[in-house]
């Protein structure tokens, strides 16, 4: 992206030097046209200053660390935004924000680091032409978050798939974008029994764990007949039933649904803060 300034001082390395700075970065970095060139006059009489535009192209990755930086700074949030090449990437960065009030970016389950990274993408990425293979991605993170968020996914689809092996029915996890439904395809890849498909369209797209139709594990034994007493059980014990949806044909009556306090527990398992 390209930024101009128009800059009047007595000299022109004068006004370079206060231009590259009003542009936030070194004199070294910029590029300038004397529009006016400075005259001295005569016994103070008569004198002009040196005009010059002073101009900088910043490249996509500290367009973005600025734009981070600058949303830092008008949220009066105490926290600092570092970028880093991400290793075997092409035109991919990282920039991590880290500081005592940094965690307020991330929101519930990461929608505020998700919103924050899509514009950056944008302010990175704006340009005159549609050229996208110069496209830059950037991954905007709060203290590792999205790393321990990982974790915790790949531990929920491991237990949504144990409890889907365990009472052979489908398991649906809450709503999620397409990075972590990404995740749990990959973690069930690896379970042996249970497979994984996409329902749903735009925000409400989730992930059906259900048994494999080749596995030959064991059903769940049937039940005993419940006597009147057995039926007398603590609310607090009570087991809501999943709801059949209209809306996703491919859910079945009696499906078990994993919500969102199932993900809330699992982050609060592995929470070392």
């Amino acid at each position: 992206m390209k930024q101009e300034i128009t800059v009047t001082a007595k000299t022109i390395e004068a006004a370079v030097n206060e231009g590259a700075e009003k542009l936030g970065v070194s004199s070294s970095a910029v590029t300038y046209e004397v529009i006016e060139q400075p005259k001295k006059g005569f016994l103070g009489f008569g004198e002009t200053p040196a005009t010059v535009k002073v101009s900088f192209v910043s490249s996509p990755e500290m367009t973005a660390l600025s734009f981070v930086k600058t949303i830092i700074r008008d949220m009066d949030i105490i926290a600092d935004a570092t970028i880093s090449v991400i290793p075997g990437s092409k035109r991919a960065f990282l920039i991590n924000i880290t500081g005592e009030e940094a965690s307020v970016l991330i929101g519930h389950h990461g929608d505020t680091l998700d919103s924050l990274q899509y514009l950056t993408n944008l302010a990175a990425n704006r340009r005159e032409d549609d050229d996208e293979s110069n496209y830059t991605r950037i991954t905007v993170d709060v203290e590792n978050y999205r790393s321990k968020r990982e974790d915790t996914l790949r531990r929920l689809a491991r237990r949504m798939a144990d409890k889907a092996l365990r009472y052979r029915k489908n398991v649906t996890l809450e709503p999620m974008n397409a990075y972590e439904r990404r995740i749990i395809h990959s973690e069930i890849q690896g379970i042996s029994g249970v497979t994984t498909n996409s329902v749903g369209a735009d925000n409400n797209r989730r992930v059906v764990i259900s048994c494999d139709a080749s596995s030959s594990a064991p059903k769940t034994p049937a039940r005993p007949p419940r006597t009147a007493a057995s039926r007398i059980v603590p609310k607090n014990k009570i087991e809501k039933r999943a709801r059949f949806d209209d809306s996703l044909p491919e859910y079945q009556l009696g499906d078990s649904y994993a919500l969102d306090s199932a993900i809330d527990d699992a982050e609060a398992e592995n929470d070392t803060d």
